[in-house]
């Protein structure tokens, strides 16, 4: 007996709907309904009067065949159907015998084929409803079956909904899997008939339900409070929690007593955590979490299990430009500092000493167990080369080294134990300065050095080359030292000095213009010729410029200080004219004595040097005017004394 059931949704058959609707919501067989037998088509005729075509209605059939890719349907008409079975859904149960309702699209084709469609007349049958509901704000059930583009395709009961990616949960879920095939609630964003398009959404679901637990759960909330809850994103500065409909923040410095680099190293999206309460604002309803407070404080008590001067085996827990994080026990951490490394390493990024997960030695060198720090040291748990070099050698002693490094300042040279010693710019030659005793020198080249300085508390070694050798200057410079009287020969005149030699040519010195004589009138380079002798003191010895600065100043100073404690002073009964006048009288003799000997230096020069002897001649008249005019002030004096006795 056929069973039927006739929507109609073109315009030209409405008059007739209300007839079919009372023949499809009864079983009736065509003998009920005409008294004998007549075909499918006769008994539609007769309902619908002048309906010619079923294009585009609701019918039922029964299922006749079932193959691998469709389904055979006998609605009644001329010929069969075929419905592709992927439009039964998740319903692939589907045999012979089955009734179903169908849409039929097309009564004959041009291969005189019903065309049918199991997907149409589930949603024309489910979209009614669904709209009923949506308009209600009513909740729909529905079961995710399939994958596309941008989220997922919903079974509503025979309708494809389209459930949007960022409309299936609360937080992003890595694997949806376990969603599929699972019916569940959603709820209608969107309906357009015209376009057969549903939008659904379950996180609006997730969210209703996420607002009552969190009304609940903000109101039973308190500090010190354990719960669980699942980690909903992370971030370098910790993660969030999802507690029920509140989020909470576990920052990265609760998470665990020990150093930890990234809150991804211990916890991951999803998982499932406890934690404690450790702060809670009921104004911006703001959560601290904790988890590192549910275990008891490894730093207390730790002054009593490490002490200051032991040595204690730890693991590298990380690596900075600074220095070293190594963990002597669960949660304590101490910081090994660059210079506390190594004895000779100084310019060595950590890295290339030490490295992470390496088990290493270290002591302890201070505890502050307030500020929970611990600084620890490598180098202490080796001997000291610096010592053991400094117990091995002493200064002067010659090494032979490889010159590791070259600077603006000196060389490196590695002298043993990797240890460097440096050898100044001042220290490599006698003979040349700076960047030009330099040029001398490559790196990696062997050399001989002498110890010149030894310094293990300061860490530093100084070497030298030059002094490998002799130099020339202290050679050449002889018995001389300050203080010494020496005879010059004038090599240059300038404007603020004059340049001499001593010691036949072999040092070089110079006498500033204002150490020419002890009278400011004769302080003047004119009065002197190159080649001219004269006695001037050393008043010092400049070894780095290899020369002397002398003084004629300070030599005549010290011959009138000489004079005076020769003749005396007028309390042994010399009077003070006597002094000055014998003083004179050897000046006197002495500038004769030196225009001789200017005379003799006329005699035997050139014709070319005639014009020097005009400057010869001036000193010569200055100092009869010097010798006339101290004679004077001697004889002013002996007749102020006299004049004094007879008072």
């Amino acid at each position: 007996m056929t069973r039927l059931r006739i929507l109609l949704k073109e315009e030209e058959i409405k008059m007739a709907q209300a007839k079919a609707t009372q023949i499809l919501n009864e079983e009736i067989s065509i003998e009920d309904i005409t008294g004998e037998k007549s075909s499918f088509e006769d008994m539609l005729q007769e309902t619908l009067g002048e309906v010619d075509t079923f294009d585009g209605i609701v019918v039922k059939g029964v299922v006749v065949a079932v193959d691998d890719d469709a389904v055979t349907i006998d609605v009644g008409l001329k010929s069969e159907g075929r419905v592709p079975l992927k439009e039964f859904g998740l319903q692939s149960n589907v045999k012979v015998g089955d009734m179903l309702e169908v849409y039929v699209e097309r009564m004959e084709n041009k291969n005189g084929e019903t065309i049918l469609s199991r997907e149409k007349a589930r949603r024309e049958e489910a979209w009614e409803e669904l709209e009923k509901l949506h308009e209600a704000g009513e909740q729909v059930t529905g079961t995710i079956f399939g994958r596309v583009k941008g989220g997922f395709t919903v079974d509503l009961d025979g309708t494809v909904a389209f459930l949007p990616g960022s409309q299936v949960d609360i937080r992003p879920i890595r694997d949806p899997s376990a969603l599929i095939g699972e019916p569940q609630p959603f709820m209608i964003l969107k309906m357009d008939r015209a376009r057969s398009n549903i939008v659904v959404s379950r996180r609006a679901i997730l969210e209703e339900s996420r607002a009552e637990a969190r009304s609940e759960l903000v109101s039973s909330l308190k500090e010190g409070q354990v719960l669980q809850g699942v980690v909903k994103n992370i971030t370098d500065y910790g993660v969030f929690v999802d507690l029920g409909g509140v989020d909470g923040l576990l920052h990265v410095t609760d998470m665990s007593w020990k150093r930890i680099n990234h809150p991804s190293d211990i916890l991951q999206v999803g998982q499932t955590i406890d934690v404690q309460v450790i702060k809670f604002n009921e104004e911006t309803q703001r959560v601290s979490l904790g988890m590192k407070q549910m275990k008891e404080d490894p730093w207390k008590g730790v002054t009593e299990r490490f002490k200051a001067g032991e040595k204690y085996k730890g693991v590298v827990t990380n690596i900075t430009d600074y220095g070293a994080f190594v963990e002597l026990e669960d949660g304590v951490e101490g910081l090994v500092h660059v210079s506390e490394m190594s004895w000779t390493k100084k310019n060595a990024h950590p890295g290339k000493i030490i490295s992470t997960s390496q088990e290493t030695e270290v002591m302890v060198l201070e505890i502050d167990e307030e500020k929970r720090r611990i600084s620890l040291g490598i180098k202490q748990c080796v001997d000291n080369p610096w010592l053991t070099f400094a117990d091995k050698h002493k200064v002067g002693d010659v090494l032979e080294g490889e010159i590791r490094n070259i600077t603006e300042f000196g060389l490196f040279v590695d002298i043993g134990d990797d240890i460097d010693g440096m050898v100044h710019l001042s220290d490599l030659s006698w003979e040349q300065q700076g960047e030009e005793a330099l040029k001398n020198f490559t790196k990696g080249q062997l050399i001989k050095v002498k110890i010149l300085e030894i310094l293990p508390e300061k860490e530093r070694v100084s070497l030298g080359v030059k002094q490998l050798e002799s130099d020339p200057f202290t050679e050449a410079l002889g018995d001389l030292s300050k203080g010494n009287v020496v005879t010059c020969i004038i090599s240059e005149v300038k404007s603020d000095r004059i340049e001499v030699t001593v010691n036949d040519g072999a040092i070089a010195g110079f006498i500033k213009k204002a150490d020419l004589s002890k009278e400011r009138s004769e302080q003047r380079p004119d009065r002197f010729a190159v080649d001219e002798k004269l006695d001037a003191k050393i008043v010092k010895i400049d070894r780095n410029n290899k020369k002397l600065q002398l003084s004629v100043k300070a030599y005549e100073i010290d011959e009138d200080k000489k004079a005076m404690a020769d003749f005396g002073s007028s309390d042994s009964g010399a009077s003070l004219g006597d002094i000055l006048g014998v003083a004179l009288q050897g000046a006197a003799n002495k500038d004769e004595a030196k225009e001789e000997k200017k005379k003799t230096a006329k005699k035997t020069k050139t014709v070319e040097k005639a014009a020097s002897e005009d400057k010869e001649e001036k000193p010569k008249k200055k100092a009869t005017a010097k010798k006339s005019t101290t004679k004077k002030k001697a004889d002013d004096s002996e007749n102020a004394d006299a004049e004094e006795k007879a008072k």
